[in-house]
């Protein structure tokens, strides 16, 4: 079984077998001219954005600049997304992100791992697991996404957070590692940040 082979399986391979490259630096290049474009140029950014982007819905706006080891080839993003400055997507698999989620400022999210054992490591072996994130999630700045991860709708994830393991739905979840902290609820109906009482519904 060649290493293009055991990366289809998701099995341990060789990240740096030729055969894998399919072009990368190209994808790449289009990565670099979105960062680099004018922010008034919107035409251009939104023309760079279908290119790079595996998926792009309607309304989605992505902040420069953004950081991909595929270029967004492998990213997958719903309608209405809003990415803020400097996200990274390591999009060795594919990444999948709902409508109407708010991505802040240098959030990670990562389908690659190494392996642990060290000649593997020394061998330049990893293994990659796709990452879904459902609808209108919002996931806080510097939080990081680990690969495999599903995050259910509704979620918000907290600053600085890694997320290792799955997140249900409607749920509001933080730390190192990252864990429910508790459902969204009848609480966020009255009070929008600490004790201040929201009035939108008035």
């Amino acid at each position: 079984m060649d290493n293009k082979q055991r990366k289809e399986k998701g099995l341990v391979y060789r990240y740096d077998d030729p055969e894998l490259q399919d072009n990368q630096f190209l994808y790449q290049e289009k990565l670099y001219d979105f960062n680099y474009s004018r922010p008034t140029d919107f035409a251009r950014r939104e023309t760079l954005l279908k290119e790079m982007f595996a998926e792009i819905g309607e309304g989605t706006h992505v902040e420069a600049p953004v950081n991909a080891n595929w270029g967004c080839k492998n990213v997958h993003l719903g309608k209405g997304v809003y990415c803020n400055s400097n996200v990274t997507f390591v999009d060795d698999a594919d990444i999948y992100i709902g409508d109407d989620c708010m991505i802040a400022p240098n959030v990670v999210i990562s389908t690659s791992g190494h392996q642990i054992l060290p000649i593997l490591r020394k061998n330049n072996y990893v293994y990659n697991r796709s990452v879904h994130i459902g609808n209108n999630v919002w996931i806080g700045s510097s939080a990081q996404i680990m690969p495999g991860v599903t995050i259910g709708d509704n979620c918000v994830i907290g600053a600085g957070s890694v997320v290792t393991k799955d997140i249900p739905e409607n749920s509001v979840a933080f730390g190192v590692p990252c864990k429910v902290i508790r459902e969204i609820g009848e609480k966020d109906k009255e009070f929008f940040f600490r004790d201040e009482r929201l009035d939108v519904w008035e």
